[in-house]
Order: C-alpha cells, then structure tokens, then sequence
C-alpha cells in the first residue's frame, strides 16, 4: 500500500517563563497548537504567548534538504545517546542542538513532538516516508517490541553507515570522469567561439584553400557562434528529458538498471556493489529477528535494481515453498558462488546473519578495490581523450600555416 507523503510540520513561536521564573522564548515544530503547548507545559515553562510561524516561500526554497548523511549522522548519535543510557526525549534534545542542518533539526523536534505525545518511536518514523524507509522503521519497531532498542538503533547505525560509505565510493568512482568530460566540453565550447575565430581571420587573408580537416573545425565554430544558445538549450533539455524520464518511467528507469550491469567499465563495480547492498541488509534484519521472508521483501528493494529486485522477491517465494535460501540463490544465477557457499554454511551452522555480514565485508572491499582500480585506469583514458579533443583543434588550426610553410 502506498504510503502518503507527509507534510513538514508547522513551526509554534513561543514566549513564557521557566521553572525559575526566567524569561525565555524560542520556537517549537508540532503537528497542532494544542500539542505545542502541552509539550511546553511538560517542559515547566508557564505560556505567555504562542502563535504559528508564518512560512516565507524563499527560505522554504533556500532550505537545506535532508540527506541520507544526515539521517545516517542522525541514527549514530541517537544510538550513542541510548547506549550510554540517556533517556529517549532527552536524546532527541541532545541529537537536535548538534545538528547542523536546519531541516533535520526540525524533522528530530518533529519526531521528539510525536514521541512525547504518546506516539511510538517507530510511529513517528511513518510521519517523515520521505526521510525513513520501510526497512529503518521496522528495524525500530523490532527494537521496540523486544526491549532492546539501543542495540537495534546500533545496527542500524551501523548498517547506514556502511550503505552510505558503499554509496559515497561508488560516487567517487562515478564523479571523477564526469567532472573531466564537463571540463572538456566547456574547454572544447569557449575554444571554438574564441580562439578559433581568431585564426579563421587570419586564413581568410592567407586566400589559399584550407585543409579539410580545418574546414570542418572552422564550420563547427561559425555554427557555434551563432547558434551556441541552441546547443546549450539542447543539452539542458536532454539532461531535463533524462531525469525526468527516470523520475516517471518504469521502463526506462528497469533499462537504466540492466544496462548498467553491462556496462564494459562500471558494470563489475555495480555487480558487486549490489550483491554487499543485498548481504548487508539481509544480514541485519535478520539479525534483528526479522522472519526470513519479511526480512528478504525488505531487501528486495534495498539492492536498487530492478534485476535484482525480482531475483531477490523470486527467492523470497521459494524460501515461502519451503526451499533453504542457498538453493533459491543458486537458481536465480544471479549471486557468486563464494556468497552461495557462505550462506551454505551459516544456514548449517545456524550463523546465517554473521556469514552474510562476512560476505558483505568481502564485497565492500572489492568495491572499494574496484573504485581505487578504476580510478587508476580512467586517468590515462581520459588524458587521452583531452589530448584528442584539445590536440585536434590546435593541429586543425596550424595546419594551413604548415601548408604554407612546406609550399615556401
């Protein structure tokens, strides 16, 4: 069932008095105005006047979104502040005064508002969809039926940070070829609209045929000065078209995903980033005392791939049949054999959750291997490349002077 978005919660401006009769004033996220003053008549502070902030449309627009580092930075300290004993509301306070981002400030008090007023923690997580997922609010919820909060919110600190620390390399590995392919095309742009110019002038006094290849180079560059609005138009809409296409098309965004896995350079990189993402989440939830089937739904979705979300709910049904989990990861052929074998084992020894942890170290550290390989490996490749595009033109543009040079 879909789960509806929820909306920020409105921010109560507030003047009273503390316990000590000092004056004091501030301001305090909750869902209505009764709850806001029963949170701050809890907190000992007698009301003299509250009212709901008025929200200004460009500093809703200049706000900082929550990231995933944030949620991540969220879940350590919150797992901090419990294991060294500090109550549940308290450690909201504590987490919300350190944090820097100002929307996940508000997104703590939020939760702390919610907590404080009779909500479970795992209840208050459901009010922000857009910032906690399926797999962190059942983990809390678990914490919470057994007891053992502080240890789950450790696990899941944990395995967030692992899942953010496998998504960052993945990045680096990703944004280093980007920012240089960018790099050429701004150098390869401002060189045809204002260097080459320069010499065309220069040809055009020479009254001699040009070369071919410094015809071409002269026709792009008189196309470019006086249409250079088009193209970046057109590559502003092809960027607009692709995001856009991924954000709506099922399709196009399952292509993305098999194609990825093909890719000749990144799709080993991919591969493996998959299969520690698909091994690190199953091994925490069902270290969390997750049923294996719920446990392997949560996965499912974890692994970001469409090829691998049905590979994952394909063994989710067979485990469902009866079948052991080794067997139903054999027949898909879409997991190593070295992982197949450990979960062999640990459904043997009783130690599933620890072995699929070991098989998830492994695979982060062939991808961080991986990312440290393929950075090695594009250097060159893409110095080759600059040199292609950079080198061309400066040899398009000498060569009629070396024409006139040999013909002297």
């Amino acid at each position: 069932m879909a789960v509806k978005k929820a909306q920020m919660m409105p921010t109560f401006s507030y003047e009273g008095v503390d316990r000590k009769g000092e004056k004091l004033k501030g301001e305090l996220p909750a869902r209505n105005m009764a709850l806001a003053k029963v949170t701050l008549r809890k907190q000992g502070i007698t009301i003299k006047t509250i009212r709901e902030k008025r929200k200004n449309i460009l500093e809703g627009l200049m706000k900082k979104k929550v990231s995933t580092l944030d949620i991540t930075i969220f879940t350590r300290q919150l797992a901090t502040m419990m294991k060294a004993g500090v109550p549940l509301v308290q450690s909201f306070e504590i987490v919300a005064e350190g944090l820097e981002n100002p929307s996940m400030r508000e997104v703590v008090l939020g939760i702390k508002g919610e907590v404080e007023g009779g909500n479970t923690f795992a209840g208050a997580l459901k009010k922000y969809p857009q910032h906690f997922d399926n797999l962190f609010c059942s983990l809390v919820e678990s914490g919470e039926q057994s007891g053992a909060l502080e240890t789950m919110l450790d696990r899941v600190a944990i395995y967030k940070e692992k899942s953010e620390l496998l998504k960052q390399k993945i990045k680096k590995a990703m944004k280093y070829p980007m920012a240089v392919i960018v790099v050429a095309l701004v150098v390869t742009i401002i060189l045809m609209v204002k260097v080459v110019p320069v010499f065309q002038d220069l040809f055009s006094s020479f009254g001699a045929d040009l070369p071919a290849f410094t015809k071409m180079v002269v026709n792009m560059s008189e196309w470019m000065q006086k249409y250079w609005f088009v193209l970046i138009i057109a590559i502003g809409a092809m960027i607009a078209g692709f995001l856009e296409a991924k954000k709506r098309s099922k399709k196009f965004r399952d292509f993305l995903d098999k194609a990825a896995l093909k890719a000749p350079i990144f799709g080993d990189l991919v591969y493996k980033a998959i299969i520690a993402r698909y091994s690190r989440t199953l091994a925490t939830t069902f270290a969390a005392g997750v049923p294996l089937i719920d446990a392997l739904e949560s996965t499912a979705g974890a692994t970001n791939n469409c090829v691998y979300e049905e590979a994952v709910m394909k063994i989710r049904d067979d485990v469902a049949t009866g079948q052991q989990l080794q067997f139903a990861m054999r027949v898909t052929n879409r997991f190593p054999s070295m992982a197949v074998q450990m979960v062999a084992i640990g459904e043997e020894s009783g130690a599933l959750d620890s072995m699929l942890d070991k098989v998830a170290t492994h695979f982060e550290n062939e991808v961080d291997n991986a990312v440290d390989g393929l950075t090695s490996m594009m250097e060159p490749l893409i110095m080759a490349v600059l040199g292609v595009l950079v080198g061309g033109l400066v040899i398009a543009m000498y060569l009629p002077i070396f024409q006139m040079g040999s013909v002297v």
